[in-house]
């Protein structure tokens, strides 16, 4: 089967790479000129490793294995701690922050020659009973008999096949970058909670540190011009290493991402044309589950396809499949942290430490069953 695929992010060269594994002959297009390696680094669970392993990633030397989640206060008191290790003994795979250019590039590299085409972005889509076909702005054509829509939370897919538009913004932004440590993160990964928003770091491997602040934003909100002296302001009286990274940034390490949240849809596409990752769900960073829960929509996609004849009847199979799960985990994301408004009371000082009363066993027991919950592969 000849299998168009839109956009070359994570989701979209993880599926080509599982299809053309899957003996289908696959095209990526992607509206850039290029690969686009930007956006900081990406925390994979023990879902996303296993599932890029199934898919012949090797992720070994790259990134940094992580063994321990920790949750702290705004003055750096501790809260909870979860055992990763013990939980990678669980379910046979590791959690690991790599760079999200790295994976790209490890996803991009077991692709045939000339299999992502660049400047290809979407004007027109037309499906029938016999297949999908494709038009560019520029007139280009490309035909096959199904479609994967990777293309995000501006999906031009999603628009043509579903009728709607793109996710809808949450009233919070992330800032956030990948730069060199100020000071060594080992193998943890540290969330910090406040009344005024979140804070998170952990290593990224080569030096690098992956961190985070989420902070209240709307659109109608004037432009940043010093984001870091906004920060600063804002986490004011935090924690030293909260101080350390604000000081060690110069201007332009912060790039702001506004929060969004899809209304998951019912049936995932249409026909043919199937949606996947952000197209299909996108959701807010917390928690990291967008970019595992679009490994999880690989997995079953491939699966749906190589056990359903007809390519037609993949929509429903795959959408009654990961409907379930991926609503859970946006649902998840979106209501775990607020950083205003009155869930953001239960987030004082004192009230995160009464939770530190809790045994880190149960603690880590917890956590595993969480992300059991929302996958269907560990």
């Amino acid at each position: 089967m000849r299998v168009l695929v839109v956009g070359a992010g994570i989701s979209g060269l993880a599926a080509a790479r599982g299809l053309i594994a899957a003996g289908h002959e696959v095209v990526v297009l992607e509206q850039a000129q290029g690969l686009r390696l930007g956006g900081g680094g990406v925390t994979l669970w023990y879902n996303g490793t296993a599932i890029l392993a199934d898919l012949a990633v090797d992720l070994d030397g790259t990134g940094q294995r992580l063994t321990t989640l920790r949750l702290r206060t705004r003055s750096g008191r501790k809260v909870l701690e979860f055992d990763l290790e013990a939980l990678a003994a669980r379910f046979g795979s590791a959690a690991r922050v790599i760079p999200r250019g790295s994976l790209i590039t490890l996803l991009e590299s077991g692709l045939p020659e000339g299999t992502v085409q660049f400047g290809a972005e979407v004007a027109e889509l037309r499906a029938d009973r016999d297949g999908v076909r494709l038009r560019t702005p520029t007139g280009q054509e490309y035909s096959g008999d199904f479609l994967v829509g990777a293309d995000g939370v501006r999906s031009r897919v999603r628009a043509l096949v579903l009728g709607d538009g793109p996710a809808a913004l949450t009233g919070t932004a992330i800032w956030q970058g990948l730069t060199p440590a100020p000071f060594d993160p080992g193998a943890v990964t540290t969330l910090m909670v406040g009344r005024q928003g979140d804070f998170g770091y952990m290593g990224a491997g080569d030096g690098l540190m992956q961190w985070f602040f989420d902070v209240p934003w709307s659109p109608g909100a004037p432009q940043e011009v010093k984001p870091l002296e906004m920060l600063r302001r804002r986490f004011a009286g935090w924690g030293p290493q909260v101080e350390q990274v604000l000081a060690s940034l110069a201007d332009g390490d912060a790039e702001m991402y506004p929060h969004t949240r899809h209304k998951v849809p019912r049936r995932w596409g249409d026909g043919r044309c199937v949606l996947l990752g952000d197209a299909a769900h996108g959701m807010p960073p917390v928690m990291a589950q967008g970019t595992n829960q679009a490994l999880e929509d690989v997995a079953a996609l491939l699966d749906c396809l190589d056990t359903t004849p007809d390519p037609a009847a993949v929509v429903g199979a795959y959408s009654s499949r990961r409907r379930r799960r991926a609503a859970l985990a946006s649902t998840v994301a979106s209501h775990s942290l607020a950083v205003s408004g009155p869930r953001a009371l239960m987030q004082s000082e004192y009230l995160l430490r009464m939770n530190g009363f809790a045994p880190a066993g149960l603690a880590t027991r917890g956590f595993g069953l969480l992300l059991s919950t929302l996958s269907s592969r560990i």
